[in-house]
């Protein structure tokens, strides 16, 4: 029986991706901080693939906050389920695919890495111990997921993954956040190389590059980059964009729910960049 609920989410923006009816979805980052009025990258993407009528078991490190983007999709009609993991720790990330898998009868379709964090700091003022972080939780946390992930969708003999990198990876954005540039451009050189082993097996990789976008982290990055001038940080960041704002959530799930479906099956070691232009402008951002 098809789902009643499938693309009545206005923020789908009219899209129908039949192929993903029933596919089991990992998504990593599932959980937002911020302003609970908005929807993060992560939960935008669970509410974009459940409206599309995909199933998806999530994960993030605060089970609160998995727990309240669960709620939030459910009371929409989606099919999702949320657990707590650490996808820097091999051992968490392990059982959370098992259960994954177990919760979607077997199979793993889909995988959706989204998980990210940036600190300040050029080379020489980063501590160690910061610059590792991003290290694990940025790129880490992929290798490990597709650790796990990928034997499952070669024996299955079909799989998607896709991975979340920033435009900090392609282009310096004006911010002094070495480790997040290094570690999101890793990210883009992970897919395409693993995208092409695992061609020939069916698995498709893809990645997301998201531009400078208005989630509910904005408040955090204004305490971290702007001296806690949310206001004025937004209007900076809106200047710094070719279409004269940022993007928002919905921009980055769209993209991911197509690379998630049929629509794209013949789009692998790739990127899609989600940026009003940014990486292509002349101007200093």
């Amino acid at each position: 029986m098809a789902n009643p609920y499938v693309n009545t989410i206005p923020e789908a923006g009219g899209t129908s991706h039949a192929s993903l009816q029933g596919k089991t979805v990992l998504l990593t980052g599932i959980g937002q901080s911020g302003d609970p009025s908005m929807w993060g990258n992560g939960a935008a993407t669970a509410r974009i693939l459940c409206a599309n009528g995909a199933r998806v078991f999530g994960c993030d490190l605060d089970l609160s906050r998995a727990q309240a983007t669960r709620k939030r999709v459910q009371a929409e009609g989606g099919v999702c389920e949320v657990i707590a993991c650490d996808v820097t720790d091999s051992s968490q990330v392990e059982d959370f695919v098992r259960r994954g898998k177990e919760w979607g009868g077997g199979r793993v379709d889909i995988l959706v890495n989204n998980v990210g964090m940036s600190e300040k700091g050029g080379p020489a003022e980063m501590d160690e111990r910061t610059w590792d972080r991003q290290m694990d939780v940025n790129l880490k946390s992929v290798y490990l997921l597709c650790h796990s992930v990928l034997p499952i969708m070669e024996e299955q003999g079909s799989g998607v993954v896709v991975n979340v990198s920033s435009v900090a990876g392609l282009r310096y954005i004006g911010k002094p956040q070495v480790a997040y540039a290094a570690t999101k451009a890793a990210v883009l050189q992970f897919t395409r190389a693993t995208a092409v082993m695992y061609a020939p097996k069916g698995v498709r990789m893809n990645a997301v590059v998201p531009g400078l976008m208005h989630t509910p982290l904005l408040g955090m990055l204004a305490d971290k980059y702007a001296g806690g001038d949310l206001e004025g940080f937004v209007k900076t960041r809106d200047a710094q964009v070719p279409t004269g704002k940022m993007g928002t959530s919905f921009d980055v799930a769209n993209t991911t729910a197509w690379l998630c479906s049929d629509a794209s099956k013949y789009v692998t070691g790739t990127e899609i960049v989600v940026d009003g232009a940014i990486v292509q402008s002349t101007g200093r951002v």
